[in-house]
């Protein structure tokens, strides 16, 4: 992959999330022009730097205007869309308005980027389609993008119905591309300290099959996603290498979900969420893990 192939001009929604300043900053890093936008405001230290544009993305006419270079002071010519805005997770707010927004929202992007001839869009799926919490076991394991989305929450319902979107809007526009990223549990620096007591309980984190993704490899995951250049919609499961545990991948498997039928050998702390697709389509690769950062004496 070379500069070459990755859009100018990017907007990116859910720009001061924890994943979205990860985005924004690795994005500039590779010479990608980003517009940040989301709907929180202010100038925190950790919030983006550069150009911003406070965006409330339930509401089609300013999502329009973004992309279209409408509001004062901020250039049109968006090549590409990366949305990542969302309540972000289930139970942090009532059911309806997880999905009042969260749909609206989606909606809006991908409609004003087919509006404003925008031909690529990459986008926050979720692990949870997966069939997450796996108080029901999984089929088996490694799990993959083989077997149809699986909701459990209303968040989840949405990221399953934000994906069938994607599809019809590649249908409506055969030129388009639309990437869906099924990010895990999205993780910064500081968050690896308590990672090493999670072996005392292997079901404390079995919700996700002990999964994770460093914030700085979600990042490199979208520049991948933004130079993938087949049209039509596709997703991509989107963990780390290894698990949050430094008990093995298989006996983990073995003591919580004795009867999932595991269709390979297992690397040692290999993750059980399969990123086997996005290395062998993207080009992805981990190059983080919470084993560099915290001392396991």
């Amino acid at each position: 992959m070379t500069r070459s192939t990755l859009p100018r001009r990017v907007v990116v929604t859910g720009a001061t999330g924890k994943l979205g300043r990860a985005v924004v900053a690795h994005l500039c890093t590779v010479g990608v022009d980003v517009l940040a936008v989301d709907r929180a405001g202010g100038r925190d230290p950790r919030d983006v730097a550069g150009e911003f544009l406070q965006v409330d993305l339930t509401d089609y006419g300013q999502v329009v205007e973004a992309f279209t270079g409408g509001a004062d002071e901020h250039a049109g010519g968006i090549d590409a869309v990366v949305h990542l805005a969302a309540v972000p997770a289930p139970g942090l707010m009532p059911n309806a308005t997880t999905f009042a927004n969260n749909s609206a929202a989606t909606y809006n992007v991908f409609a004003a980027a087919r509006a404003a001839g925008i031909k690529r869009v990459v986008w926050a799926s979720s692990e949870t389609v997966l069939g997450l919490p796996f108080d029901t076991p999984p089929p088996y394991a490694p799990v993959d993008e083989e077997y149809a989305p699986r909701p459990e929450s209303t968040y989840s319902l949405n990221k399953a119905l934000e994906e069938e979107m994607a599809r019809h809007f590649c249908r409506w526009d055969p030129e388009l591309v639309m990437v869906g990223l099924r990010f895990s549990n999205v993780m910064d620096v500081e968050d690896y300290a308590p990672f090493p007591s999670f072996d005392a309980d292997p079901l404390l984190r079995r919700w996700n099959l002990w999964a994770y993704i460093d914030a700085r490899d979600g990042a490199q995951a979208v520049e991948r996603a933004l130079a993938h250049d087949q049209p039509g919609a596709d997703v991509f499961i989107i963990a780390n290498a290894d698990t949050v545990m430094t008990r093995s991948s298989a006996s983990l498997m073995a003591e919580v979900y004795p009867g999932v039928e595991i269709r390979r050998e297992l690397g040692e702390h290999e993750t059980l969420l399969s990123i086997d697709k996005a290395r062998r389509v993207l080009g992805y690769e981990p190059q983080h893990s919470w084993r560099d950062h915290v001392d396991q004496l």
